[in-house]
């Protein structure tokens, strides 16, 4: 006998509530989704350099800034600014501490005016290190901690700081005729920065601290007579060749240095976890990527430079020799300041262990370089 179809069974108390449930989730997700959409919003941070717009420093800042675009994610925007948009080169620190700024693109010595220790992470004394090799101090010799001790407990700013991007050896600089004696530097008016500054004072120069975009232009008034900045690309590009013919490279005021990146720091820590990864991880990026483009970069313009007739010279030892030497004595007049001499000790430490394995390990490159190249 056929089974007789029972009829359809009303819909249950229970299915009834599960229904009604997930239509209430539904548009309470709709009514909420408002609520997300400005919760992701992007942050947006104004960050200038200290550079020019026309310097290749400007250039790494925008490599740096297109990095944590690409990596924000939509949730973290910066906006990059040149030198004198918002604040002058060295009015920037200031700038950023007020929340005129949210964060710059420059060097610690042009602080040092706050603190000379600044000058320890920019312009530090010729240990026998390379730029690399500072960084390695900064992030595996304990430097990273010092420059926020410095920053947040002695100084006590409201301030978080990154640093990155290997400067090599700087040339001495540029002069109205080549250096063979260091008694040439007494007198000279001369501008540099930080604990450079010191050098050259006890080697008798008169010193001017000044912006990079300044530089030229009081050249060609007569208010310098030389001046360091920093390599060859930027040097050109700042138009040093216009007031100068001859160019020296190499020096032990600032055999090694990097860039600072700095944001305020009650807005840096305002930012998600993951937000604040993306800068460090993006200053370590653009750290690395700077290297390399340096390298192609500044040979192509050394090139270029002496193509032009500029004439290029190597400083003689006997400077070099002399430059040592004041460093000595800088290094014990600002010793003196307790948070100076623990930075110095933390470095002499590093270098001494770090660039004694290097002279053990690596086989000497300029043997091979003048086998292939120099024959």
């Amino acid at each position: 006998m056929p089974k007789i179809r029972k009829p359809a069974e009303p819909a249950s108390r229970r299915a009834f509530l599960k229904s009604g449930a997930t239509a209430a989730a539904a548009g309470a997700a709709t009514l909420a989704m408002p609520n997300v959409v400005r919760a992701q919003e992007a942050a947006v941070f104004k960050f200038q350099s200290t550079w020019p717009a026309k310097d290749i420093f400007h250039e790494y800042a925008q490599d740096f800034v297109n990095r944590v675009n690409e990596m924000g994610g939509g949730r973290l925007k910066i906006e990059l600014l040149a030198a004198g948009a918002v604040a002058k080169a060295l009015e920037v620190h200031d700038a950023v501490l007020s929340g005129t700024l949210d964060g710059g693109h420059g060097v610690t010595a042009y602080w040092y005016g706050k603190h000379k220790a600044f000058s320890l992470f920019g312009t530090p004394p010729a240990w026998g290190w390379r730029a690399n090799q500072m960084l390695g101090w900064i992030k595996y010799g304990g430097g990273q901690a010092l420059y926020d001790e410095l920053v947040q407990q002695v100084l006590g700013l409201d301030l978080v700081g990154f640093l990155s991007g290997p400067m090599p050896t700087q040339p001495l600089g540029w002069f109205k005729q080549q250096v063979t004696d260091a008694e040439q530097l007494k007198g000279l008016k001369y501008r540099t920065v930080g604990l450079s500054a010191d050098l050259f004072k006890e080697l008798g120069a008169a010193v001017t601290i000044m912006g990079g975009g300044e530089i030229v232009p009081a050249m060609d008034r007569g208010l310098l007579d030389a001046a360091e900045f920093n390599n060859p690309t930027s040097d050109t590009l700042l138009g040093f060749p216009d007031v100068s013919k001859d160019y020296m490279l190499q020096g032990y005021h600032q055999s090694a240095e990097c860039f600072e990146i700095i944001f305020n720091k009650t807005k840096f820590d305002a930012l998600a976890p993951e937000l604040q990864a993306v800068i460090r991880y993006a200053a370590e990026a653009a750290s690395a990527d700077m290297s390399w483009k340096a390298m192609d970069r500044y040979s192509k313009d050394l090139e270029a430079l002496k193509a032009a007739g500029v004439r290029v010279h190597q400083t003689p030892e006997s400077v070099l020799r002399a430059q040592l030497a004041a460093w000595d004595k800088v290094i014990e007049a600002q010793s003196a300041e307790p948070f100076f001499a623990k930075v110095v000790e933390s470095q002499k430490a590093w270098t001494k262990r770090v660039v004694g394995a290097q002279f053990e390990i690596e086989v000497d490159q300029k043997l091979a370089y003048d086998y292939f190249f120099k024959a």
